[in-house]
């Protein structure tokens, strides 16, 4: 009883609210209606659940985009025009099958370490601040940037969905944040506050969010989202009712936990609770979860599944990179941080890096620098993206101590050429085609390049790839456009063996993973396997998936009222 009243109350009192103030909507017909995700603390499912309602407003007919008005993380997304900003947003929109722009994410910032960040605004660099600098000197005007594009876009949709980041109650910082609830004041949304049952305490953690939050904060919040549940729902109901109670707030959903979705994580926090969590990172099944002391002699692994190692550099960047090797049903990943846990693998990927002479420094350190120089010298073979391709020259130079106080840092040398960091950061979509060193075929190619190293050429190599930019693609890969010329990128050894690329996003591409995949069981004495995984495909029905499961346990009448939209039936 006391949760149906609770809802009724609810819904009463936003009908009223909505026809109250039914004068000021007609004055703002083409104004977006907002709703806004916030949760109880970090990784508590704030990303996924936006996702998800971002899908289930664009399947019921509505023009939805997602909104995030600063993010802080490593994995970026390259806009359609060649802008950078968070991956989470650029999953969303894709979500919402709409080009993304910088308006759905303003400002990014890319922790570099020792405090300090890159901040990306609408796209491009602004400069490095320290976590001190950024909030005396630079907030204030974050604030209008923010604000400019949550108009911008309220303009443009039926419904713009907002993510908030960490935990709206962090008392040393709530008087100047602008990605809670000072932007939910800011976009007029209602907020609906998600905790992680899963790691437990979900009840203090919504009461003492709710205590910590001022009473106009509280009469913002419409509702709870409980999140990440295994179990019987029901033996969870008296925590509701206390929850509702105690509160005055309902409880909205309690969505179970759903594993092996297959959409990307967005920052190393979550790639390292998976890694917690499974021990190894598998494909399909996960099998051989925990095998790695099978792992340290010998090739490959021990139960026929082709054995990947990555280096988990400390400044890891952009490893959705890795995301379509979970899922071939013939792969095993393994994320690699110590020199005694690499074993002998089938292949190493060096991935990419937010700073690579500092990770390039602990490869050194680590001893992880010698098992590849031994690695590769012994046969082995290795794939470097962004980061790791630029470890793979001969020297990385930083005239202008961009990465770190070091000039010049010699690196791996199976390459002659070196890479000289500059001020102006490369970002362009782009697509072509690959073959490497031994293939007989050609394989067409798409994705992304964000970099601040440029490759000066040393001498001669192989270039496996030639790209151009992607809105141009069809004049231009093929060298027809004086204007925008194809051109050859990376590097591979005669053999293949080795081979790096500026490329992210190389292996969703699924016929060169596929066979790069081949010629590693080749080498194991294994046969060829057809490309089953369409890894794009894959994704699109993980959005549906993720819709359906939200939509069954999630009440979509309130939150479509709370929102103050009309269901199109």
């Amino acid at each position: 009883m006391t949760v149906c009243w609770l809802r009724c109350r609810l819904v009463w009192h936003l009908i009223l609210e909505r026809l109250v103030q039914g004068l000021k909507l007609n004055e703002r017909a083409h104004k977006a209606v907002t709703l806004m995700v916030q949760g109880t603390t970090s990784d508590a499912g704030k990303s996924l659940l936006t996702t998800a309602l971002c899908r289930i407003f664009t399947q019921d007919g509505y023009r939805t985009a997602p909104f995030k008005s600063q993010n802080m993380s490593l994995n970026s997304y390259v806009t359609w025009d060649g802008k950078e900003i968070g991956r989470a947003q650029g999953m969303q929109a894709d979500a919402c099958g709409i080009a993304a722009t910088t308006d759905m994410n303003p400002i990014l910032l890319k922790p570099k370490g020792n405090m300090t960040s890159q901040v990306v605004v609408h796209g491009k660099p602004l400069r490095d601040y320290n976590a001190r600098a950024y909030r005396e000197e630079y907030l204030a005007e974050a604030e209008a940037i923010v604000q400019d594009a949550i108009g911008r876009l309220r303009d443009s949709y039926d419904i713009v969905v907002l993510e908030g980041a960490g935990s709206p109650v962090e008392i040393n910082l709530k008087d100047r944040e602008i990605v809670n609830m000072r932007m939910a004041a800011w976009a007029e949304a209602p907020v609906l506050l998600v905790a992680d049952i899963d790691r437990g305490g979900v009840f203090a953690s919504i009461v003492g969010t709710m205590e910590l939050l001022e009473p106009h904060e509280r009469d913002r919040v419409a509702g709870f989202v409980i999140n990440k549940f295994r179990g019987d729902v029901s033996l969870l109901q008296p925590g509701l009712d206390f929850l509702e109670q105690k509160t005055g707030k309902p409880v909205l959903g309690v969505i179970p936990y759903l594993d092996a979705l297959g959409l990307e994580d967005e920052d190393s926090l979550s790639l390292d609770s998976r890694v917690a969590r499974d021990g190894l990172i598998c494909s399909g099944s996960r099998a051989g979860t925990g095998a790695a002391s099978g792992l340290q002699e010998g090739c490959g692994s021990p139960d026929g599944l082709l054995d990947i190692v990555v280096l988990r550099l400390p400044r890891i960047s952009n490893f959705t990179d890795i995301d379509p090797l979970y899922y071939e049903s013939d792969v095993r990943v393994r994320y690699v941080a110590e020199a005694c846990d690499f074993g002998r693998p089938d292949a190493v990927i060096i991935p990419g890096s937010k700073n690579t002479v500092e990770d390039w420094l602990f490869l050194q350190q680590s001893g992880l620098a010698g098992r590849l120089h031994e690695y590769a010298a012994s046969g082995g073979r290795v794939a470097g993206i962004c980061g790791g391709y630029e470890m793979m020259g001969s020297r990385l130079l930083d005239p202008m101590k961009i990465e770190s106080d070091k000039e010049e840092t010699a690196a791996l040398n199976w390459f002659p050429f070196a890479v000289v960091f500059a001020a102006e950061k490369r970002t362009v979509r782009v697509q072509g085609e690959a073959r490497l060193p031994g293939w007989q075929d050609k394989h067409p190619i798409a994705g992304y390049e964000i970099h601040m190293g440029e490759v000066r050429s040393e001498g001669d190599y192989d270039q496996p790839f030639l790209l151009a930019r992607e809105e141009a693609h069809v004049r231009t890969w093929s060298g027809q456009n004086q204007d925008e010329p194809a051109y050859a990128e990376g590097a591979a050894s005669g053999d293949g063996r080795i081979w790096g690329t500026f490329l992210h996003g190389v292996l969703h591409n699924d016929d060169f993973r596929r066979a790069w995949l081949n010629e590693l069981r080749a080498a194991r004495g294994l046969q060829p396997i057809k490309p089953l995984l369409r890894f794009r495909e894959r994704r699109e029905a993980a959005f549906d998936r993720l819709a359906d499961h939200v939509r069954q346990h999630l009440d979509m009448d309130v939150i479509y009222t709370i929102a103050g939209l009309g269901r199109n039936e």
